[in-house]
């Protein structure tokens, strides 16, 4: 049996992903994968990217990071209020003021994709990572996103599993490509899936959340119930975050969208 667990959009905020490392950890996986943004929002870009680095988790580069690292223009979003827009600017100069050059060279040797392949006997399954779509590390791909454009970038790249970040929203989506003109056969059912975030997330709870994937290679036929899916939901020390926040440059707005979630419960959650 094979443990795998993916992260995404930390956000700098360090002690959401020490805690979710901790889950981890109590889980026993066997292999780490990140979707990217690692930085900006909370004060911690260069404890975050160390460890990432120290426990060498292979990592995808976010539209975030991509910025820091080759030093790009904040474009204004539409989405965003004055309000918004305003603190944005000024916690990505926080990052562009605090992180180390070592850590900036770091974000702008990532990779934008990563394909995981396993074979069991005749049967294969491939698992693309990518941080929010296959064209893009900026496009935002909602759980009501049009099936036949996500078979189609599933198809183009021959992955069984998309694996996305990017949007702050887990779900797991169950695709049926029966009537895919471009389809071809898979040992397993297509699945779309967001991981979630673990620094900021945007659900109701505001838990951390990361994806585990169990896969089984114990049965004679490797087959749909040969691999698992679960959105793992973390509490952690949410005011530890906001009082950092607080105590740096980093505008309150940021603290104030964490706090709205304080009412966690005191353990971990699971969906």
């Amino acid at each position: 049996m094979l443990t795998i667990a993916i992260l995404s959009d930390i956000h700098a905020n360090l002690p959401a992903f020490n805690a979710v490392l901790r889950d981890i950890d109590a889980q026993k996986v066997d292999q780490i994968f990140c979707l990217g943004d690692l930085v900006d929002f909370a004060p911690w870009p260069n404890e975050v990217i160390d460890i990432i680095r120290q426990q060498r988790i292979p990592t995808l580069m976010g539209n975030h990071d991509e910025r820091i690292a080759f030093d790009q223009p904040l474009v204004p979003l539409r989405k965003h209020n004055f309000r918004e827009t305003e603190a944005r600017t000024a916690a990505v100069e926080y990052t562009r003021k605090t992180v180390t050059e070592a850590n900036k060279a770091f974000l702008a040797s990532l990779p934008r994709q990563l394909q995981l392949s396993f074979s069991f006997a005749d049967t294969a399954i491939t698992i693309l990572l990518v941080h929010a779509s296959t064209r893009t590390n900026n496009e935002y791909v909602y759980e009501d996103h049009d099936q036949d454009d996500l078979l189609a970038m599933m198809n183009e790249k021959n992955a069984d599993v998309l694996i996305m970040g990017h949007t702050h929203l887990s779900y797991i989506r169950s695709l049926d490509d029966s009537d895919s003109v471009n389809g071809f056969g898979r040992a397993v059912p297509p699945v779309a899936i967001n991981s979630g975030s673990v620094g900021r997330s945007k659900e109701a709870d505001g838990l951390a959340t990361y994806l585990l994937i169990t896969i089984s290679g114990e049965q004679a036929a490797f087959g749909p119930d040969s691999i698992t899916y679960e959105l793992v939901k973390v509490n952690y020390p949410v005011e530890q975050t906001v009082d950092g926040i607080h105590a740096s440059s980093i505008p309150d707005f940021y603290a104030d969208f964490l706090q709205r979630g304080v009412h966690h419960s005191s353990s971990a959650t699971k969906k």
